[in-house]
């Protein structure tokens, strides 16, 4: 199994969307990312684990799922790249492939050294757009070929038997 290990914050500031989402909301941007990797998730079949500095998020580090996304907040004086590194100590074996995205360039050659494999915030960019692209023509085959439910649905329930579907809240 292949793991994407995201240094949150690192992509936030990296993202042109997620930069402008940022300077309004740091919540709604960190949202709009986890949002982002499950659909990376759901399409490429990696799992993603996603980790966000305690500088923003203090208190005692903590983990949780959204979306069936992992999300970490580090605890107060552990940085996102440290944890990271542990992480992709912890989860690095025969069968697994570790990615980490982040651009932080001291990052990366650590990351090289313990057999992981590296993403910049451009290339993560790049493919999650590609990946957007080749869903919506996935869903334009979808309507083309599936006929209509019998039952009218209102694009309101229609969104959330969507978002159930997809495993989302």
């Amino acid at each position: 199994m292949d793991i994407l290990l995201v240094d949150g914050y690192n992509i936030i500031g990296d993202w042109p969307e997620l930069k402008l989402l940022k300077q309004r909301d740091l919540s709604a941007a960190r949202d709009r990312l986890i949002e982002k990797m499950a659909e990376y998730q759901g399409f490429t079949g990696m799992k993603v684990i996603i980790v966000f500095d305690a500088q923003f998020v203090k208190g005692i580090g903590r983990k949780y799922r959204n979306y069936k996304v992992e999300v970490v907040y580090t605890r107060q004086d552990e940085t996102a790249d440290e944890r990271i590194e542990k992480l992709a100590i912890e989860l690095n074996n025969i069968k697994t492939q570790i990615y980490v995205a982040t651009s932080d360039y001291t990052e990366q050659w650590v990351i090289f050294g313990q057999g992981a494999l590296r993403k910049s915030a451009r290339e993560l960019l790049n493919e999650m757009n590609e990946i957007e692209r080749k869903i919506d023509i996935k869903v334009e085959k979808t309507r083309e070929k599936k006929p209509q439910s019998k039952i009218p649905l209102s694009d309101e329930v229609a969104e959330i038997f969507e978002k159930w579907r997809r495993g989302q809240k």
